[in-house]
């Protein structure tokens, strides 16, 4: 005689199963009119790349020339100048040392230029702690 098995397996859940929350109330949403207009930061990569290119034209050099001088292909330092690459700081410092700017040069007009261009819409002169603040200090992250 054969006992005849069913062919079922057994679930053992890993997780209990959360209890649904009771319904938060929510808060009613604000009117596209009434909400603060988003202001995208600009991305560093875009801040280096302008500054790379703009002092490469004051000093009216082609991106033939400061690429090989920096001894980087010219399509990567094109990608780079329109902020399609986010360069080393070993490429950063290659192309700034071509043009005759050292690595802190670079980065500080690159900094210059996003406190420049955040400050239009945080409002310049906010105190430290306060939203919208102003730091004129550089940061580095690696």
């Amino acid at each position: 005689m054969t006992s005849h098995v069913p062919n079922e397996a057994r679930v053992i859940p890993l997780r209990p199963r959360a209890e649904r929350p009771e319904a938060r109330p929510t808060a009613s949403p604000v009117p596209p009119e009434r909400r603060p207009p988003t202001v995208r930061e600009p991305l560093w990569r875009d801040l280096v790349g302008d500054v790379l290119r703009r002092e490469r034209l004051e000093q009216e050099r082609t991106l033939k020339e400061v690429a090989e001088a920096a001894r980087i292909s010219m399509p990567y330092l094109s990608e780079v100048e329109r902020g399609r690459k986010e360069a080393s700081s070993e490429v950063l410092a290659a192309a700034a040392g071509a043009l005759g700017l050292g690595l802190g040069d670079l980065l500080a007009r690159a900094q210059g230029e996003l406190v420049r261009l955040t400050s239009r819409h945080t409002g310049a002169g906010a105190g430290r702690g306060t939203p919208g603040a102003r730091f004129d200090g550089m940061c580095l992250a690696a």
